[in-house]
């Protein structure tokens, strides 16, 4: 690839990002991010979507059972059409509690790997899998599905997808090369309101969608100073980064409503942090003020703003807050040229039908009318799932699509457009908020591609 390919328009290309990549110490070990303005660009080659036959059976070798991936395997033991044939994780406890799980629900004891971090390895090249499914820490989503991909399986991840913006291209590049499914399992796009917004939207009773205001604003510093589950790795992110390290929950819903690759994309973004106050000054509080953690240096900005535009003109901010006392929002927002739908708490108003001129009304009447298919349907047997039914209602639609040979809800192109805004938003951080080009995963098949539709049961 020569240099005019592989320039940005900051004039940058992949050498001088070397180049300005001194800084980027603060992320080696977790992906790395440099001050440069310039942002990884498209690699040659052309899209195209994965097709598959349909899956009668589809054998699962899942990859960290902690609590989410535990979650999971419980939704897709009571799901038709699905096998667990084999269980990895790097705590052999994990794994047998699983096996127990999964023979317990009549199933055959799946094969069990726990010989360490990179034992999804000899899974991947072992066995007879339809699909590979991890829900480990962050900087092994790629690698596994990569792994998985190669060795002739579906992927599919937790959130996010990637770190990197190589990241998010070796996910893309390998989907493509091996006309395998990737997939990043993004629960919120399922939830009852973000699924009613979308069939509202779909129905045009917003009119032609203008902005979007969304976030992950949720208080994990105990999660991030706790001694097991994600607090023995989260906490190294807020030390080594700043921007919007968690964008895909909030960012889901929203891309899929404004027909993100499918009749539009992301075209650049910017984006700012504030200060970094509450992790300090929880620690100083929880294990006192000459307490290490309470010295520590934290990278990661309390809140990150990050505003996107898209090729037609939309935009979008997405807001990142983990380290602040509050309650959970991830905002919602979706405003249309005829009314606009906000979430936590639900409210609505519509022009020509809402009761009242520039008041809010409550969603109830409009869950009557315009409910999704499925959640008319499965509401009941997804709502003692976790996330209040969400992480049931996106494990059965990735295994209704596997099994019918259906496209999926969200492909590899949506997981590195929606995960790509982290670290794009640390370069922008860093620059002191100059635009960043988002990278076409799609290399211009986002024009052509169909917008999803309604999905029933």
């Amino acid at each position: 690839m020569n240099d005019q390919m592989n320039r940005d328009h900051n004039g940058c290309n992949r050498r001088d990002f070397l180049k300005l990549g001194a800084v980027a110490g603060l992320g080696s070990a977790l992906g790395g991010i440099g001050s440069g303005g310039c942002a990884s660009l498209p690699k040659t080659g052309s899209a195209q979507m994965p097709q598959h036959r349909p899956v009668e059976t589809v054998r699962i070798g899942f990859v960290g059972v902690g609590g989410q991936g535990t979650n999971h395997i419980s939704n897709l033991l009571k799901i038709d059409g699905v096998e667990i044939r084999a269980v990895c994780d790097i705590v052999e406890k994990k794994v047998v509690n699983v096996q127990q799980m999964v023979e317990k629900a009549g199933q055959p004891k799946p094969a069990g790997y726990s010989r360490g971090e990179t034992d999804y390895q000899r899974m991947c090249e072992e066995e007879d899998l339809d699909l590979v499914y991890t829900a480990t820490p962050w900087k092994w989503h790629v690698p596994i599905c990569v792994r998985a991909m190669k060795t002739g399986k579906h992927a599919a991840t937790e959130v996010p997808a990637a770190v990197t913006i190589d990241g998010c291209w070796e996910l893309v590049e390998t989907a493509e090369k091996t006309g395998k499914h990737c997939v990043m399992m993004e629960n919120c796009c399922y939830g009852r309101s973000e699924m009613m917004v979308f069939n509202m939207v779909r129905k045009g009773l917003l009119g032609e969608l203008i902005h979007g205001e969304v976030g992950y604003l949720h208080d994990l510093r105990a999660v991030k100073f706790s001694s097991g589950g994600e607090g023995i790795w989260r906490l190294a992110h807020s030390i080594k980064r700043d921007g919007n390290l968690y964008s895909t929950h909030g960012l889901g819903p929203v891309a899929q409503c404004m027909d993100i690759n499918r009749g539009d994309r992301f075209d650049y973004l910017v984006s700012i942090s504030s200060k970094s106050r509450g992790l300090n000054l929880y620690a100083a509080k929880h294990f006192g003020p000459d307490d290490p953690r309470a010295k520590q240096k934290y990278a990661l900005g309390d809140i990150n703003v990050t505003l996107i535009r898209t090729v037609n003109g939309l935009t979008i901010t997405v807001y990142h807050d983990c380290s602040s006392p509050r309650p959970y929002s991830r905002i919602n927002l979706v405003q249309g040229t005829n009314g606009i739908f906000m979430g936590y708490p639900d409210r609505i108003y519509i022009e020509g039908r809402s009761p009242e001129r520039d008041t809010w009304e409550t969603t109830e009447k409009y869950f009557d009318e315009f409910n999704h298919p499925l959640w008319k349907t499965l509401g009941q047997q997804a709502k003692s799932a976790g996330h209040g039914g969400m992480d049931y209602m996106e494990d059965y639609r990735m295994i209704k699509c596997l099994r019918t040979g259906a496209p999926m809800d969200m492909d590899v192109y949506d997981a590195a457009a929606w995960s790509v805004v982290s670290e794009l938003s640390e370069r922008s951080v860093a620059r002191r908020g100059r635009s960043m080009n988002v990278p076409d995963f799609t290399r211009g098949k986002w024009k052509t591609n169909p917008p999803l539709g309604i999905v029933a049961a």
